[in-house]
């Protein structure tokens, strides 16, 4: 008997949280034939002896929303074991969207998720404007991976509301209704649910709040019963939480109403270190009475890169720094090489019109090298002032000169959540409560700034194995957590498994060497825009719906991937409807 695929003698982890055990893992239609002991042949075969097997990983909180329209492959997250990507995140997308405010989504995205105005207006073909017919643009050609849509509360408002939704009024019973009317017809074309911004830090480019900063809960409620009356989508909430308790009651009473599943955004912050418990309690508690809430949660800090290339740098706000921000990134150099540049800048300081610069990027006790091999949870003697005091030189000097390393491409690094006290205790507590999910990696978005799209690799290398200052996690349950939770959460149940009948979409681990390694700069938006990648060694190969997308890192041109319309059922309610 012959096969399309077969991977043979790997160590399962098969989605499920069981002990992993050595199985052969047969393919066939894009499907998971047979896992144990399979004779005959394949048409393709792969060995994994004494490797890692794993269901390909579902990434639930991405921004791929622009990079779809012009691209065929959703990196960094595919080059990570990411089979299944979710956008549409945080309330930003660029659909429904009427032609007169085109420019007002682009610079929304700009300013929340660090995607440059012209990558975007260069881009984005805008042969929609219904989210329906946006999803129909989304089909007409294949990709890497497969990914599903969310509908985006700012454009929803905008297009009901104009200028009113832009500047946060209160919608009307009538707007609400329109509203309520466009999200199910969404979700009945495609959309997997609806999201929502309601924190301060998401702003356009020039300064203003998202539109649905100031939503109320009768408007989110009336979008929720929508959904409701549709029988389908989830919900998905990012908001700064400033009394949790109150916000987290509202949830409460949106998903009591509307039965949708919703979740929330969670970190820990320095503002207030213990506000994430007070969340996750009422969460927890939702749970355990049978709500279906959750919270994403980060395996890693919430951190800024800074560099000479990218969007900041400890020196952004300088005006001394303003004179070369705009050059090459040679001549930039050439200029922080010159004693007299260099002495003018090093005894400049911030503008203090700048209140984040100064505030923050200049914390240089919190200010952390990035080598070859990134480490997320880092120890205080790699800080700049540990740097600095160890040369005998100022702060501003050592951040100079690491930002000078590597011809100009050296990094820092500033995790500003999840890093308390020089530990990622607290993302370790938040990860092992049964109420949250992994999520928040950003994939596709804050492309000057962040590369958190190498989440699933981080879960991997730094909970299963590479820890050294506190609890880990089994492999098996990590990968569960990444696969079975999260597909399942967002209802695809087609997927996440490694069982007979479900999505052959699967991951070939060699995961004694699988690691990371540092951000790099690419130039290869539209009108030349930049980036971050980050990429791993250690995926031997990447497989989706049984085609091998990947092997060893680089492409094979397979192109099998596409818009996952809704939610899926799994293989066997399936094949009872078929019945």
């Amino acid at each position: 008997m012959s096969h399309d695929l077969i991977i043979r003698n790997g160590f399962v982890a098969d989605g499920t949280g069981e002990p992993g055990r050595e199985a052969d893992i047969a393919i066939d239609n894009g499907r998971i034939a047979h896992v144990g002991k399979v004779p005959g042949k394949g048409l393709q075969e792969i060995d994994a002896k004494g490797q890692l097997v794993t269901p390909g990983f579902v990434d639930v909180h991405t921004h791929y929303d622009g990079q779809v329209t012009w691209g065929d492959t959703l990196t960094p997250s595919s080059i990570h074991g990411v089979t299944t990507a979710v956008m549409g995140n945080c309330g930003v997308g660029f659909a429904p969207c009427k032609p007169e405010d085109h420019d007002r989504l682009i610079r929304l995205m700009e300013g929340v998720e660090d995607i440059p105005f012209p990558v975007l207006s260069t881009g984005l073909p805008w042969d929609w404007e219904s989210f329906p017919d946006y999803l129909n643009s989304l089909t007409r050609k294949r990709f890497d991976i497969d990914f599903a849509a969310q509908l985006p509360h700012a454009a929803l408002r905008v297009f009901v509301m104009g200028e009113r939704g832009a500047n946060r009024e209160e919608a009307t019973e009538t707007e609400i209704a329109q509203m309520a009317r466009l999200a199910k017809e969404a979700v009945e074309a495609g959309a997997l649910g609806f999201s929502t911004s309601r924190t301060l830090n998401h702003r356009t480019s020039d300064g203003q709040p998202t539109p649905t900063l100031t939503a109320s809960e009768s408007e989110l409620t009336g979008i929720a019963m929508a959904l409701k009356e549709a029988g389908k989508g989830v919900l998905q909430f990012v908001s700064d939480f400033d009394d949790p308790k109150k916000e987290a009651a509202m949830l409460r009473r949106i998903v009591e109403a509307s039965g949708r599943p919703l979740s929330v955004s969670l970190a820990q912050s320095d503002r207030a270190p213990e506000g994430w418990r007070v969340l996750l309690a009422s969460i927890e508690q939702a749970v355990e009475e049978g709500l279906p809430m959750r919270a994403q949660v980060c395996g890693r800090p919430v951190g800024v890169l800074l560099g000479l290339e990218l969007t900041m740098n400890p020196f952004t706000a300088h005006p001394v720094f303003q004179e070369i921000k705009d050059k090459p990134l040679a001549e930039k150099v050439a200029a922080l090489r010159d004693p007299d540049f260099r002495a003018r800048l090093l005894a400049s300081r911030p503008d203090p019109d700048n209140p984040f610069v100064k505030s923050l990027l200049r914390q240089f006790g919190k200010l952390f090298t990035l080598d070859a091999v990134p480490d997320y949870e880092p120890t205080a003697d790699r800080t700049v002032e540990a740097i600095a005091k160890a040369r005998g030189v100022s702060n501003e000097e050592a951040a100079l000169d690491i930002l000078l390393e590597d011809d100009g491409h050296g990094m820092l690094y500033l995790p500003f959540l999840n890093y308390a006290q020089g530990s990622l205790d607290p993302s370790y507590e938040m990860l092992k409560s049964p109420a949250t999910i992994p999520g928040l990696s950003d994939g596709g978005a804050h492309v000057g700034m962040i590369c958190d799209g190498s989440l699933p690799t981080s879960m991997l290398t730094h909970w299963t194995r590479d820890r050294t200052r506190g609890d880990r996690f089994p492999v098996e349950w990590i990968v569960k957590r990444q696969t079975a939770d999260t597909a399942h959460w967002v209802g695809l149940n087609d997927r996440g498994l490694i069982v007979p009948s479900y999505r052959a979409d699967l991951n070939v681990i060699d995961y004694d060497r699988l690691t990371l390694h540092r951000p790099e700069i690419l130039h290869d938006l539209p009108a030349g825009g930049r980036r971050l990648m980050q990429r791993a060694s250690g995926y031997t190969a990447t497989i989706v719906a049984g085609e091998i997308i990947y092997r060893d890192g680089d492409p094979t041109g397979a192109k099998p991937g596409q818009l996952v319309r809704g939610a899926q059922h799994s293989p066997e309610i399936s094949r009872i409807a078929a019945e």
